[in-house]
């Protein structure tokens, strides 16, 4: 074999090889398609976790499916095409103004994989999942009439922004009995050292013009301002990458991991308007009223980022991160973490890495605390509850040791 021969030869291996590496990442090439698609729709972090794990849900019954039609070399062909169609179906359902661009990466991904029955047999594959799955959660409750009244007297003025997510509890869930099984005890009392110690550390490292938050700590807060889904599935990302993985077990643990999301807003959602705490920027304003004396108001003080439109008890981004994380902790068991990482709009698309589990999830709740819209009960709190609910979803869907 010529030079030139050989390294043609060597060219085309390398192609191959990294058409097989494309083929067996779709279901990630499609994740972080449907998360642009997310971000397009400008859905709310509730209703957009919804249509992560109803999406990948079906993605990974549709490879599932497809990976039983199809054998050798056209099994490939099946599960893309499967991946695609449920991934299209899906999308064009629950994010109906999005269909161009749905419908656009679809096509171009159809017509990336050549034409035989094991591609046909995929596009039904994918076809029957979602509608399988969109069925099933037609009813979940996500249009449940709106019941949520704000607390006030004849004539009093309220803010008449309206809270984000007040149906929430009322929804269907997916690993979890309902939505309060987790449901946590009630904030501590305002008389408490609890209390106070937790008011005076917001205060002082959550303000907008705080003097005591660290440059890093400053980039931490603004790093974790976004809380759409995608933040948390380029965390996934991370992991579905590494060598050796396969396709089916990326599909499983994507729709895992966004079931665990989805459960988890719902449970937290259900304490939050069971317990209707106050945020820090109403709590540290009015201190006057806790009759608590290690406690003093500020009129001034104003949150680092805007304070999310919904009760601050327990912290919704720390709930996410610790499901997250606790179901990655299953995925691996006792095998080697590769690093983490993920990258945030709110941060100017800069990335974090952690090469531990329990680091990723401490600072997002450390986060929320230097933003000032938490206090550390709240995230310690959400982290617990995140926890209970990434097992339950582990258990439900990952391999058992």
């Amino acid at each position: 074999m010529t030079p030139n021969v050989f390294r043609i030869a060597l060219t085309a291996i390398a192609l191959a090889t990294a058409a097989l590496h494309v083929r067996a990442d779709v279901v990630t090439d499609w994740n972080q398609k449907a998360g642009e698609i997310v971000i397009e729709s400008k859905l709310g972090t509730p209703p957009a976790n919804r249509v992560m794990a109803i999406v990948q849900t079906a993605v990974f019954d549709a490879a599932s499916a497809a990976s039983k039609r199809a054998s050798g070399a056209t099994q490939q062909d099946a599960i893309a095409a499967a991946v695609a169609a449920a991934n299209r179906m899906t999308m064009s359902k629950l994010m109906p103004t999005q269909d161009a661009a749905i419908q656009a990466a679809y096509t171009s991904a159809l017509a990336a994989i050549a034409d035989s029955p094991a591609k046909a047999a995929g596009v039904a594959a994918g076809e029957e999942a979602a509608a399988a799955v969109l069925a099933a959660r037609a009813d979940d409750g996500a249009a449940a009439q709106e019941k949520y009244k704000p607390h006030t007297t004849a004539g009093m003025y309220v803010p008449t922004a309206t809270p984000a997510a007040a149906t929430w509890p009322q929804r269907k869930t997916w690993v979890i009995q309902s939505a309060s099984q987790f449901r946590p005890a009630a904030p501590p009392a305002l008389t408490s050292a609890a209390w106070a110690r937790d008011f005076n550390e917001v205060k002082a490292l959550g303000g907008k013009a705080s003097t005591r938050r660290t440059p890093e700590q400053t980039e931490i807060a603004r790093f974790w301002d976004f809380s759409g889904p995608t933040i948390y599935h380029g965390v996934l990302r991370s992991v579905a990458l590494q060598p050796g993985r396969d396709v089916l077990r990326n599909a499983r643990l994507y729709a895992t991991v966004a079931q665990a999301m989805d459960d988890a807003l719902i449970a937290v959602f259900d304490a939050k308007y069971t317990y209707n705490f106050w945020r820090p920027s109403t709590a540290i304003r009015n201190a006057e009223l806790d009759g608590n004396d290690a406690t003093e108001p500020d009129a001034a003080w104003a949150p680092f980022i805007d304070t999310p439109m919904h009760p601050e008890y327990p912290s919704a981004h720390s709930i996410l991160a610790s499901a997250v994380g606790t179901v990655l902790k299953a995925e691996f068991g006792n095998q080697p973490m590769p690093e983490l990482s993920t990258t945030s709009s709110s941060a100017k698309g800069a990335t974090r890495r952690w090469t531990r589990i329990d680091d990723f999830v401490r600072e997002v709740s450390n986060a929320r605390v230097y933003e000032g819209v938490h206090y550390r009960f709240s995230t310690e709190v959400g982290a617990a509850m995140g926890q209970q609910i990434g097992e339950a979803a582990a258990a439900k869907h990952l391999p058992q040791p």
